[in-house]
Order: structure tokens, then C-alpha cells, then sequence
């Protein structure tokens, strides 16, 4: 029986080496349609550490402790820390599939017997016979069995849990990367809103002034009330700016005090107080686009479903093979427990199966995770454009934001020097108060604008790292 076991198992290894189903191999850039450059951009690469902590170059210790906080507190990054623990675990449960199973068993009782009988007569009296009695009982027993991988069903599944596991490591990394992202937008929203609000309330106060001028001037009979009126609907709509903007200013708080793992309210209280928009730095290195695939944990993480997808396919394969295992068993019993090893019995079993007919089912299921590999591969490579896209955008945007900020600057010099002096020639009586309006209504403008093209050229670039795949490469425990 050793040798015959000894001669199933080595068989089986050597059966096992040649798995059911394809071998992955990652596929290469000219399938999934990747050129060899952007557009725009330089080819330089990025270096990881910039990558790794890109908020950092915004210049600003708020921003950079709110982001520490968010990575340690925010709730997706917790799901999605659980969804890397559970896949490990289904790793260790695949890897255990390898092992024989063993379980024991032990018992112990007193049985009952009764014995009818007659009756006999014993000194002129009648004594029923028969009677009962207890015996006690004991047993254990012990049972194993191996499923032994001849066609590799338990190799796939193993590797297909292995590539699940890199996926929910790059689900992780991903979550981490948008955290990162979604909240350096929200705080640099909030900054803009408070520079708005700045701009608003300085504004108020010069079109209040206007409006006082206008007022007088009109109680001296030097204008009409054309002047007046305007002024007053001038001031009245900047009045009404104000409350939209500090709406805007309070989400975008709400949203940062969430994203940190905390509830809305006093979580932001400092953030209240306001200071200037982060500053933005003046180049960054973009690479090529193939170091932008193995950067976005996004698109490893697709590719890692292809591969799990691929495995799958040699499952659902091995199973229109036969399957071998090994049982085993041993036992004894005894009515004493002093007895309970003088006897001991036992067997080793080999047992092959093969499913004869089955209606198509097994091979239908080999069709169907084809089919799910193909999906795969194409959810992988529309992930791969869609990143290529996304970087493509987000360079296109901070240039576009940059040359916004140049001339909305100029604008902003222009505007502000017309309204100076339409100031004083209004005051002197030299224009109208339509033309005073027009005049301070364009300043306004431009420094919105100038405020918002700033703003842009910083979320442009915080488009661009993210894009890029910024923010999980010193994550702990990352995925390789």
C-alpha cells in the first residue's frame, strides 16, 4: 500500500505540472493601443517620490495635514483596507485547498439492555426472571482526505486569488490616490470661495461709498435719481453674491471634515479663517505613457483581474478532467475505556471520479469564462485609454489655465487702474454714474477671473498627478 501511494502521488505531481487552461502573459502595448509619447508634455520621466507625496509641492502645511489626516481616517480607505484583508483571506483558504483535511471524532455512553422472561417458584413464592442492565461504551475515530491537483484546478484557483489579491492592493492604492485628489480640489475650492468673499466685501464697500456719493450728489441736485437708483441695484446685487459664496465655501468645508473621517462643523473650524491659494509649481515631468500604465494603480489593478480572469479559464477546464483523491480513516471502539486501544482499525481508499454526461453544463462553463476573460481584456484596455485620456486632459487644462492667469493678470492691472480713475472723475463730476458702474463692474470681473484661472492652474496640476498615478507610492504594504 506505501509504495502504491507513493506511486499515485508522484504521478499526480507530474500530471499537475501541465495545468488546464491558457498561461497568462500580460499583453503587449500594441494590443491595448498605447503610442509611444503624449501630445503634449515632456518625455522626461517623473520621479516616484515626487509622485509619492505630490501635495507637498503646493506649498502649503495646511493642505499637507489635511491629507495626512484623510489617509488615516477616511472611511473608503477603510472599506477598502477590509476588501484587501478579505482577499487575503481567500488566498489562504485557496492555499489550504493543497493540504489534506483531517477531522476526529470521539464518543462516549451507556447503553441500556433489557431481557424479558417467565418466572420461577423459589420457597412457595412466584419470582418473575429477566431483568436489565448498562454497559458503557467508547470510540475514536479519526478521517482525512486529499483532492490531489492532477489538472491544476487547485493551482488556477490558487493563482487566480493571488491575482485578486494584487487587484484589491491597487483597489487600495486607487481609493487612496482619489482621496488624495478629491481633497486637495475641495480645499482649493475652499480657498477660491474665500478669496471671492474677499473680493465681494471689498467691492461692497466701494459700490456702499458710490452709493453714498450718489446720494449726496443727488440731495445737492447736482444728478438725478437715474444715478441713485443705479447705485443702489449695483450694490444690492453684490449684496446678494455673497451669500451664494459663502454656500459654496461651507460644502466645500463639509466636504473636507467627511473626507478626513470626521463629521461637518467643528472639524473645519480652523479652515474658517482665510488664507491665500496654494501656490502652484511651474513644470512638471509627465514621461511617456508606458510609465504612466505601470504607475495607475487603477490600470494594475485591471490587469490583475485579466490574469484572475485567465486563471479561471483553466478551473472551469479542469474540471471535464477526472479527479483523484485519497481517503483514510481509523478508529477503535471499546465497552471499557482501559480497552479503548487494544483494537484499533483503519483504511486508505484511492477514489477517481468522471462526470459521463452532464447536459453540456462543464463546458458551457468554460465558454462562459472565455467569455468573462475577453470582458476582462476589454475593461483592461479601456482602462489603460481612459488613463491616457485623462493625463492627455489634464495637461491640456493646465496649459489652458496658465495662459488664462497671464492675461486675466493683465486684465486685472488694466481694470484696476481704470477704476481708479474713474473714481475720481466721478467725484469730480467728470463721467456718469453708468460709466463708473461699467468701469468697476470689470474690475470685479477680472479679479474673479484672475482668482479662478489661479485656482484652475491648481487643479490642473492636481489633475495632472493624479492622472499620472500620484499619491500610494509610500503607502505601507503597497502592492508590487
Amino acid at each position: 500500500m506505501r509504495y502504491r501511494l507513493a506511486w499515485i502521488t508522484g504521478t499526480t505531481l507530474a500530471l499537475s505540472a501541465c495545468a488546464a487552461g491558457p498561461d497568462y502573459r500580460p499583453p503587449a502595448s500594441a494590443a491595448l493601443g498605447v503610442p509611444a509619447a503624449y501630445s503634449q508634455g515632456s518625455g522626461a520621466p517623473i520621479s516616484e517620490a515626487e509622485l509619492a507625496s505630490w501635495w507637498t509641492r503646493l506649498n502649503d502645511p495646511t493642505l499637507s495635514g489635511l491629507v495626512e489626516r484623510a489617509v488615516a481616517n477616511n472611511l473608503d480607505i477603510v472599506q477598502a483596507q477590509a476588501r484587501l484583508r478579505q482577499a487575503r483571506e481567500s488566498l489562504r483558504q485557496a492555499n489550504a485547498a493543497f493540504l489534506p483535511q483531517l477531522s476526529g471524532s470521539a464518543n462516549a455512553g451507556k447503553n441500556y439492555r433489557s431481557q424479558a422472561g417467565g418466572s420461577r417458584v423459589e420457597n412457595g413464592v412466584v419470582v418473575p426472571t429477566g431483568g436489565s442492565n448498562w454497559s458503557n461504551s467508547y470510540s475514536l475515530a479519526a478521517n482525512a482526505s486529499w483532492q490531489l491537483d492532477l489538472f491544476g484546478e487547485l493551482s488556477r484557483s490558487a493563482e487566480a486569488a493571488r491575482a485578486d489579491l494584487a487587484a484589491s492592493g491597487y483597489d487600495l492604492a486607487n481609493v487612496r490616490a482619489t482621496i488624495i485628489s478629491e481633497l486637495v480640489t475641495n480645499y482649493v475650492q475652499a480657498r477660491l470661495a474665500q478669496e471671492q468673499l474677499r473680493v465681494a466685501r471689498e467691492t461692497q464697500a466701494v459700490q456702499r461709498d458710490n452709493y453714498n456719493i450718489a446720494n449726496w450728489r443727488l440731495q445737492a441736485g447736482l444728478v438725478s435719481s437715474l444715478d441713485e437708483q443705479q447705485a443702489k441695484a449695483q450694490l444690492a446685487q453684490t449684496n446678494a453674491a455673497i451669500p451664494q459664496l459663502e454656500a459654496s465655501l461651507r460644502g466645500s468645508l463639509n466636504r473636507i471634515a467627511v473626507l478626513t473621517g470626521q463629521a461637518p462643523g467643528e472639524a473645519t473650524l480652523m479652515l474658517e479663517t482665510p488664507a491665500p491659494l496654494p501656490t502652484a509649481s511651474t513644470q512638471i515631468a509627465t514621461g511617456i505613457p508606458a510609465d504612466t500604465l505601470r504607475q495607475r494603480p487603477d490600470v494594475r489593478s485591471a490587469e490583475r483581474a485579466l490574469a484572475a480572469a485567465t486563471a479561471r479559464i483553466g478551473v472551469a477546464q479542469a474540471q471535464l478532467y477526472p479527479s483523484l483523491g485519497i481517503s483514510g480513516n481509523i478508529g477503535t471502539t471499546s465497552n471499557s475505556f482501559k480497552d479503548l486501544f487494544s483494537l484499533i482499525t483503519g483504511g486508505v481508499f484511492a477514489n477517481i471520479a468522471q462526470v459521463i454526461f452532464d447536459g453540456g453544463r462543464l463546458a458551457s462553463q468554460v465558454r462562459s469564462q472565455r467569455a468573462a476573460t475577453d470582458a476582462a481584456f476589454a475593461a483592461y484596455k479601456q482602462t489603460v485609454l481612459t488613463g491616457l485620456e485623462d493625463v492627455e486632459n489634464a495637461m491640456a487644462s493646465l496649459t489652458n489655465a496658465r495662459a488664462r492667469k497671464a492675461e486675466f493678470t493683465t486684465a486685472y492691472d488694466a481694470s484696476n487702474n481704470a477704476a481708479i480713475l474713474a473714481r475720481t472723475q466721478y467725484q469730480a463730476g467728470l463721467i456718469d454714474f453708468q460709466t463708473l458702474s461699467q468701469t468697476e463692474n470689470t474690475l470685479l470681473n477680472a479679479r474673479n477671473s484672475l482668482a479662478a484661472a489661479r485656482s484652475d492652474e491648481v487643479l490642473a496640476i492636481a489633475q495632472l498627478y493624479n492622472a499620472l498615478g500620484g499619491g500610494w507610492q509610500n503607502m505601507e504594504n503597497r502592492p508590487q
